[in-house]
């Protein structure tokens, strides 16, 4: 087992946390936080990768041959699905916020009042 993927999952998610940290605007945010998640797409294929393994075909392939796990391939999947969307919905809240308030600065953003 390498452990290079194993450190470029938590390079990935360092520099994310760092973005996010030090961001000044919500779509730098969303991208950082983007990043972040990227890192857990990495760490799910090196944990389901196997030296010379096979795709999980069995066809003719003989019984006892190594393959690579598809679960975690098909988790890797459902990932990448819930992190569009969620950077989709996130976005679009960042774009309502942006046309009310004018401002995508968190530090100039104002305490929403209630209408009345």
């Amino acid at each position: 087992m390498s452990v290079l993927p194993w450190c470029v999952a938590a390079w990935l998610f360092c520099a994310g946390v760092y973005g996010i940290v030090t961001s000044r605007n919500y779509i730098h945010l969303v991208g950082c936080l983007s990043v972040c998640q990227s890192a857990t797409y990495v760490l799910l294929l090196s944990v389901g990768f196997r030296w010379n393994a096979v795709a999980p075909i069995f066809h003719d392939v003989p019984p006892g041959t190594p393959a690579v796990d598809p679960v975690v391939h098909a988790l890797v999947l459902t990932d990448i699905v819930i992190g569009a969307t969620v950077t989709a919905l996130l976005l679009a809240i960042i774009i309502q916020m942006n046309r009310r308030s004018g401002t995508l600065d968190p530090q100039r953003l104002r305490p929403m009042r209630p209408n009345r």
